[in-house]
């Protein structure tokens, strides 16, 4: 028995980004942004409990599978959107009438403060509406080949009040994606779909949980984060993984002057203190969770992998310089950290809504650090990336591969007590105990090199006669490592992300995927 659930776009169009600031089409409809459609049609008709067991029977299936035709981008033209209006007082619009009556008798409301809250009101009048910008708004739409996706869940058999109430939320679903998106929507039960076998793995799936967020975000205005990505059953079983999630939260630079990469250490040990004393701000800073401070309650270093904090840079392109774009929290593997509430609280806290509706999180050093290294600047998280901005996007790290380069350079767990030839094997052998610490395969081979093989990264230490602000600026901790940069290969293909070395929770010791045949 195959579960199926079917959306016609009436209007043969999608209109759907992949992010909010994306201007690139997301086609096919991924399983999560069909389920938020469900979920605000539950909302819609009234919040009923039986619905709400039903959706969330739903969420806890195995992946589905898609069947969907390919697409062609479809043009749209810009628009520009004033910002939103103020929200008038509730009870107050009625006295508007009265405001203007004593405003033609030359009665001034904003001196006398009985009438102060009908001024308030008249402020958000058309005539009094301060619209000083318009904001530049594109629709991403694309056209299908063939108006009708299906969402295939396989030997999947509901009860006959929870298939019920699935079809009762279907009828009821008018759109998916925007809601120019007009969709016509049902579930059906096959004994058999014949082109099952044509159907894809999507990219991103509903999961355990699920409704109850996307219920809490609504009710606290906020942006719900996308669902999970989906890893291939088959790759998953060929390709090896480390310790690191690919689900990254990205800290977007807005505003300031970044420092150079190689001050990198600084910033994400300043980010990391920024997160504690973020607990501390919402009362919990007694409840800490390990993963993200890196400590055990008893005050000890964790043995347990925790967040790391690493750079996402302009580097292995043409022209590349290596500069900062932003950085990302890269939580454990199969930590649910990024959607904890407490988290979350933490960094609304840490990072309050400007006037253009993102989050900007301010991060300066704390005092004592030399004037050389001081820095200001302001990161806006998102778990969403510009199409324009390759450099932010974590595709670019966790894509299955055999060969990898070091975009920052090794911390050496260890000093390094050989010299001449024998230097080179006792790299070797502290770079395959570095993947082993991360469950990472010993590498097959190891090539290290002052230089990076990826074009704009600075190199892993400067000659002799080079001024202070070419070397690699670490916490005192590790300040006497040593460093190296390295390409290193893998008998078979490895899950990014690979971070490795000392320096792995600050942001050094990242690589990238490179194509095997590149020298």
């Amino acid at each position: 028995m195959t579960l199926v659930l079917e959306v016609e776009y009436l209007s043969g169009v999608s209109f759907a980004a992949v992010g909010p600031d994306s201007e690139a089409p997301d086609w096919p409809p991924q399983p999560d942004r069909i389920f938020s459609a469900l979920v605000a049609a539950w909302a819609a008709r009234g919040q009923d409990k039986r619905e709400a067991e039903a959706l969330r029977w739903l969420e806890k299936l195995p992946v589905p599978r898609l069947l969907a035709s390919d697409a062609e981008p479809r043009t749209t033209p810009k628009v520009y959107v004033p910002p939103n209006d103020y929200e008038t007082p509730k009870g107050e619009l009625q006295k508007l009438k009265w405001y203007r009556e004593f405003l033609s008798k030359g009665i001034s409301p904003t001196k006398d403060a009985d009438l102060k809250p009908w001024h308030r009101a008249w402020s958000v009048m058309p005539t009094q509406r301060k619209r000083l910008s318009l904001k530049e708004r594109s629709f991403p739409a694309v056209r299908p080949h063939d108006p009708i996706i299906r969402l295939c869940w396989r030997d999947a058999q509901p009860n006959d009040a929870t298939f019920s109430a699935l079809e009762t939320l279907a009828r009821d679903t008018a759109y998916v994606g925007h809601s120019a998106s007009l969709t016509r929507c049902r579930f059906l039960l096959n004994q058999d779909l014949s082109d099952l076998n044509e159907a894809r793995l999507p990219k991103r799936r509903i999961y355990s949980g699920r409704f109850d967020e996307l219920h809490r975000d609504f009710k606290a205005g906020r942006k719900p984060s996308p669902g999970h990505p989906v890893r291939p059953a088959s790759k998953a079983k060929q390709e090896q993984s480390g310790i690191f999630s690919d689900r990254w939260l990205i800290l977007e630079h807005v505003a300031g002057d970044m420092p150079d990469l190689r001050a990198c250490g600084l910033i994400t040990k300043t980010l990391r203190d920024a997160l504690l004393a973020g607990y501390g701000r919402i009362g919990l800073g007694n409840a800490i969770p390990e993963v993200i401070s890196g400590h055990a309650p008893d005050g000890k270093p964790s043995r347990a992998p925790h967040l790391a904090v690493v750079p996402l840079t302009f580097t292995g392109f043409p022209h590349a310089d290596g500069h900062i774009m932003g950085f990302a929290l890269v939580p454990p593997r199969d930590n649910t950290i990024l959607d904890d509430e407490n988290f979350r609280r933490a960094l609304r806290k840490l990072a309050p809504v400007d006037e253009d509706g993102r989050r900007i999180l301010p991060l300066t050093p704390k005092a004592g650090m030399p004037s050389g290294d001081a820095f200001s600047i302001k990161l806006s998280p998102t778990f969403e990336v510009h199409a324009n901005k390759r450099s932010l996007d974590p595709a670019l790290y966790i894509r299955p591969a055999q060969t990898f380069a070091t975009v920052t350079p090794i911390v050496f767990d260890r000093h390094l007590k050989a010299k001449g030839a024998a230097r080179q094997e006792e790299i070797s052998t502290q770079i395959a105990a570095a993947c082993r610490n991360v469950g990472l395969p010993e590498p097959e081979a190891v090539v290290a090199d002052k230089h990076s093989a990826l074009e704009g990264a600075p190199a892993a230490y400067p000659s002799a006669k080079s001024p202070p602000w070419m070397r690699w600026r670490q916490p005192p901790s590790l300040a006497s490592r040593q460093l190296t940069h390295a390409v290193i290969r893998f008998a078979q293909p490895v899950e990014g992300p690979v971070i490795l070395g000392a320096g792995r929770f600050i942001g050094l010791g990242l690589c990238r995927p490179v194509d095997a045949e590149r020298r």
